[in-house]
């Protein structure tokens, strides 16, 4: 069944139900996991083109921040935006547009040669990046029980960790080989590819499809659904309604990201959090180059453990929630908050040349980024909103993230030319710990499931 189009539910029985469900969750998956992973590959990889850039150009460390800060800027702000747009278009709309925005873009970039036509192209990639994230956390909301969401989150959130790393390894074999500005059209060709994929493959919640809402699939899947088709066997399905997806318009969703506390304080934390997040992310490659004397490939091969362990700790502390916590998330992030200022700390003063121990304390700080950025940026706005504002919340959420990312770009590059690297570590280091104790705030909020259907 799981080829149809389009179901007829009053000529199938229960488990023909479930089945189609289950089989359209798979598929969703798939599809987001992909397309998420690829939007990094035109993102990620402005990391490797930083020594090309300035050493082509003469550009300061403050002024290659810069250019990260000009997409930090414009992604929060498009958070903010697309996060609403997400709950009422839907992500194969708003999703494919901005992947194919951020493909042209990056092909442009690669012919700059002006500083301020590199600020302004990167700015606005920023903005149609920020398309990718919020309305998929939405199409994820609408096709998975908040029970399943650990698990299936969990997975989801290893989809960009390892799509960084695999463009970060992209990248860096393209700048040692071809240049800076092969780094920008390559990866554009390949997320135009994706992009075609995503269309075609998405739909972005189960009554486009013909089956019921999730919360009667629910139901039906738990056995609470009782009552049967009339003229059918005891297997039948439930009666259920299939009905719109149906936008509950921007006056809600606006006031359920600005009137819950509970998202504003995971906003604030993500907030500090990606402050760190992006330290590594952004200036990791110049800090190995620079000061450990890694060339631009085994800087790549280096952190490229990130993510890679980033996977397996957002796939460990979805699974985490569910198993130890009642599906609260609170508790892991917070947990994964206070171990990232740990090992940040343990990384930076690693006595030079210990490169194993090194890579050790980076796979760490990979784990407990993730793991508690996935839980903080999709369950809990999925948890805290209810599927009807999940992407505003998302999006509400990631765009506090990104005010602390552009924070990251240039004022870290900033306390590096005036002060030292340390300074700019102990810049990271205070924002987790904020963080964490911010969700340690939240540690006893509980998270049940919503009737939501109408």
């Amino acid at each position: 069944m799981s080829t149809l189009t389009v179901y007829n539910t009053s000529k199938m029985t229960r488990e023909d139900v479930l089945s189609a469900w289950k089989s359209w969750q798979v598929r969703t998956f798939v599809t987001i996991w992909l397309t998420y992973g690829s939007f990094y590959l035109c993102r990620a990889n402005m990391s490797f083109a930083l020594p090309g850039l300035g050493t082509e150009f003469g550009l300061s460390k403050t002024l290659l921040g810069l250019l990260g800060t000009c997409l930090f800027v414009m992604y929060s702000l498009g958070q903010f935006v697309n996060g609403q747009l997400g709950d009422k278009f839907g992500a194969r709309k708003l999703v494919f547009v901005g992947m194919i925005g951020s493909a042209l873009l990056n092909i442009v970039f690669s012919f700059s040669t002006a500083f301020g036509f590199m600020m302004v192209v990167w700015g606005l990639n920023g903005y149609f990046q920020s398309m990718g994230w919020s309305p998929q956390v939405k199409t994820m909301a609408n096709w998975f029980t908040v029970a399943q969401r650990g698990k299936w989150m969990g997975l989801m959130g290893s989809c960009y960790q390892i799509g960084n790393a695999l463009s970060w390894l992209l990248a860096s074999y393209l700048a040692a080989n071809y240049g800076w500005r092969s780094l920008f059209w390559v990866p554009a060709i390949l997320f135009l590819i994706s992009s075609a994929h995503f269309v075609i493959r998405l739909r972005n919640a189960p009554e486009e499809v013909g089956l019921p809402p999730i919360e009667q699939l629910r139901k039906i899947a738990s056995g609470e659904a009782i009552e049967t088709k009339t003229g059918l066997d005891p297997t039948a399905a439930p009666v259920c309604r299939v009905t719109e997806d149906k936008h509950m318009g921007f006056g809600y969703t606006v006031q359920v990201c600005l009137t819950n506390p509970r998202i504003w304080g995971v906003s604030i934390a993500f907030f500090c959090l990606d402050i760190i997040r992006y330290g590594f992310f952004y200036w990791a490659p110049v800090f190995l180059i620079e000061v450990q004397g890694a060339t631009i490939t085994s800087a790549g091969l280096t952190v490229a453990v990130l993510p890679i362990a980033g996977s397996a700790g957002s796939i460990f502390c979805g699974w985490a929630t569910g198993k130890f916590f009642d599906n609260r998330r609170a508790p892991v992030v917070c947990l994964c908050l206070f171990g990232l200022a740990i090992f940040a700390y343990l990384f930076y003063y690693a006595p030079p040349g210990a490169w194993m121990l090194s890579l050790f304390y980076l796979a760490v700080i990979g784990f407990c980024t993730y793991g508690a950025h996935v839980l903080m940026v999709g369950h809990a706005a999925q948890d805290f909103a209810g599927r009807k504002a999940a992407a505003s919340a998302a999006g509400f959420i990631d765009g506090f993230g990104y005010m602390g990312a552009a924070m990251t770009g240039v004022f870290t590059g900033w306390l590096v030319d005036n002060y030292s690297w340390t300074a700019g570590f102990w810049y990271w280091i205070i924002a987790a710990l904020i963080a964490a104790f911010i969700m340690l705030a939240l540690w006893r909020v509980p998270v049940v499931e919503q009737d939501e259907c109408d």
